[in-house]
């Protein structure tokens, strides 16, 4: 376990380990804010958030109109270096369900593209509970995949393990007079949720009083999101905001 070299990380640190445990299924979480599950060759992502700027501009907020782009660009860049057989969504696809409707061609025809070749599953979340047909792939509640949940918001009890979206986990740590707050992997080994992969997503502290009743504490780990790896840090680290 890497307990928080502030003078390495994010950016050079060694990692002990580049595989967090949910149940009994190992997978990576990767710098980019995916995670991917070799075993059954899906990569999973949470919180894209697409068409958010658009969003914003019916509502008389104006944003740069570029978040769906750079987040399909970025998704794009994983999907080709991993070719998973399997992509799954876990909610919050769409800022809201009705850019999955108003989505510009161009930006539908990469998601189109993407698609191609492999099972693709959008997982409905609060943001986008109902989408439409013209996006491909299978909509969905929730899915299970080697008895691992994977929805949404989490469940509020935890019958099995589950991956989970919906709260965009940020951890922060202080170490030598350095503060470092960073994306994250939050997990205690039976329920993990992911950090927000879109670029208009902001985050909150795995502190936050919505994250106690979650997990058991004394399991808790935030595998940060560094450039080029994750790094795992001990609950008994992480502080509030």
């Amino acid at each position: 376990m890497l307990h928080a070299r502030l003078d390495l990380m994010p950016e050079t640190a060694p990692t002990l380990r580049s595989h967090l445990t949910i149940g009994k299924h190992s997978l990576r979480p990767l710098a980019a804010g995916a995670l991917y599950w070799q075993e059954e060759d899906a990569l999973l992502v949470a919180d894209l958030h697409l068409e958010k700027g658009a969003a914003f501009a019916a509502r008389g907020v104006l944003l740069p109109p570029y978040d769906t782009r750079v987040t399909l660009s970025r998704l794009s860049k994983l999907v080709d270096a991993i070719d998973p057989q399997r992509v799954v969504a876990l909610g919050d696809s769409f800022h809201r369900s009705e850019g999955a409707e108003t989505i510009p061609d161009e930006d539908l025809a990469l998601l189109r593209t993407l698609q191609k070749g492999r099972d693709w599953f959008w997982i409905c979340g609060n943001h986008d509970p109902h989408l439409p047909d013209s996006i491909g792939g299978t909509v969905c509640g929730s899915l299970r995949i080697e008895g691992v949940v994977l929805r949404h918001e989490p469940s509020d009890e935890v019958t099995g393990p589950e991956i989970v979206g919906h709260l965009h986990p940020i951890a922060r740590i202080s170490r030598r007079g350095t503060v470092v707050r960073r994306r994250c992997f939050a997990t205690d080994g039976r329920r993990l949720v992911m950090p927000a992969f879109g670029a208009y997503t902001g985050g909150l502290n795995v502190m936050d009083d919505a994250f106690k009743p979650l997990f058991y504490w004394n399991q808790v780990e935030a595998w940060m999101m560094g450039r080029h790896a994750v790094y795992p840090v001990l609950g008994s680290l992480l502080i509030p905001d």
